[in-house]
């Protein structure tokens, strides 16, 4: 065993050393082993979106992004509701039987109003012909474009597809099926959660 004394500077600076050394490697380390966690984006792009909508007052409407979508959702007063029993027999597909090309519809809003709750909708608002947007046409009677008996709804301006109020097509018009309903479901009285189905 050797009796020579220990060289403490010399200790100090091989600590020193080491930390530094360790820092450094969890410095390199972090931002490669983070490259195999999903970006903010992609997370965003498939994350659930939770909705206030404490403020919607009756016949407003207000526009969210799910999935690079602009999803609608509607506070329809007792006039739009009772609108839809006019439209039920003018549209192609009241009950959303049909399939549309990329989202199921949840069994809870196959009805009239294609909604889980009667007063609120919630619809992808893109045409289902070639993608466009369509715009709020919700004031009944005679406009531009639209028929004499008009009762309200959503009016695709490229093509003239045509919606009730419950987002469902019109017959004879190019989009080929009602306006999509994203998965989601009420949180609470004033919020939704948009992009995940209660099971």
């Amino acid at each position: 065993m050797s009796n020579q004394p220990v060289d403490q500077s010399r200790r100090n600076w091989v600590a020193i050393t080491c930390v530094a050394g360790g820092i450094g490697g969890v410095a390199t380390a972090v931002p490669f082993v983070s490259t195999f966690q999903p970006s903010e984006r992609a997370r965003a792009a498939g994350a659930a979106v939770e909705v206030d909508i404490s403020a919607l007052k009756p016949g407003e409407r207000i526009t969210v992004e799910w999935r690079g979508k602009p999803v609608w959702i509607m506070r329809r007063t007792p006039e739009m509701l009772a609108s839809l029993d006019k439209t039920e027999s003018q549209v192609a597909d009241p009950k959303s039987e049909r399939k549309p090309s990329e989202i199921t519809p949840m069994e809870n809003t196959r009805n009239q109003w294609r909604s889980i709750k009667k007063d609120i909708l919630v619809v992808v608002g893109i045409c289902t012909h070639l993608g466009c947007s369509p715009v709020d046409k919700t004031t009944p009677g005679p406009q531009p474009s639209l028929p004499d008996d008009w009762a309200g709804g959503f009016l695709c301006p490229c093509h003239g597809s045509t919606f009730d109020l419950a987002g469902r097509v019109f017959k004879d018009k190019p989009a080929p099926d009602n306006l999509e309903v994203p998965p989601y479901t009420f949180l609470s009285e004033t919020k939704l959660l948009i992009g995940e189905a209660k099971a």
